[in-house]
């Protein structure tokens, strides 16, 4: 049975400092990030990718993938933590917290890092606020097959807890890449990559349009959309109709559907 460490204060310097996790701050400074529950640390093993230290509830039920998981953290190195459900819930800040965390290293997010011929499809989120809907759009991207999420300008943090739950695990499968305006442009005409974006200037009916491979899909902030300069950049301008009283569909969700629709166009 691998070695396992118990704690069982609130005050003890380690609960503190993975609590802390759960500030932007204190995350980018360590490059490290929480996530919890059983299928998404599973996820993240089957992908490649090991928590440094594994949390562990000590009223948890056996079962054959945490035992695995265990197994391979002992494996690799890493520290394994027992503690009771109410410090479980401490660190990750839910009430009624899953059995089992994981502390991860933070991945390169650098434009670099991305091979664009690797897919054919690319989402990408220019300001997007809400951690909630970048998590739908790492799920949209592995859904789709998409090679990952890249996030343009000042958008929420994918390594939250908000958005690593929300992805529901997808934030380990993507690759996420993180850039400004100014250098995501020169980066994208370096080479092949055609944009796309939902917009109302001088836009073509989404379905049926002309996409290409790598295609870039340009989501705008939920509430302010894209500006103006951003979506004149665009090589490719699309219209989905808006049938209710709704003038736009949430942010994630429109990505979602057109990331569908070019998914069928270029399997066409």
């Amino acid at each position: 049975m691998p070695e396992r460490r118990q704690i069982t204060g609130f005050s003890n310097p380690t609960v503190k400092a993975l609590r802390r996790l759960r500030d932007k701050k204190h995350r980018k400074r360590e490059g490290k990030f929480l996530a919890e529950g059983l299928r998404l640390l599973t996820d993240a093993r089957e992908c490649g990718r090991l928590p440094e230290t594994l949390v562990l509830s000590d009223r948890r039920e056996d079962h054959a993938l945490l035992s695995a998981l265990e197994e391979a953290v002992a494996a690799s190195g890493g520290e394994i933590i027992e503690t009771s459900p109410d410090i479980l819930s401490k660190i990750t800040g839910k009430d009624n917290a899953q059995a089992v965390a994981g502390v991860f290293a933070e991945f390169d997010t650098s434009l670099g890092g991305l091979d664009r011929e690797a897919v054919p499809i690319w989402l990408v989120a220019q300001a997007l606020r809400d951690p909630g809907n970048l998590g739908t759009m790492l799920r949209t991207c592995d859904a789709v097959g998409a090679g990952g999420l890249i996030l343009i300008d000042d958008c929420a943090d994918p390594f939250s807890v908000e958005a690593v739950r929300a992805s529901m695990g997808a934030v380990f499968t993507q690759q996420i890449a993180r850039a400004q305006w100014e250098d995501f442009v020169p980066w994208l005409r370096s080479g092949s990559g055609q944009l796309v974006a939902a917009s109302l200037r001088d836009a073509v009916p989404y379905r049926g349009a002309a996409y290409e491979a790598p295609c870039f899909i340009l989501v705008g902030n939920e509430s302010q959309g894209l500006p103006e300069e951003y979506e004149a950049e665009c090589d490719l301008r699309v219209t989905m109709p808006m049938r209710g009283c709704a003038d736009s569909l949430n942010a994630a969700v429109a990505g979602a559907v057109l990331a569908y629709e070019v998914l069928a166009g270029l399997e066409s």
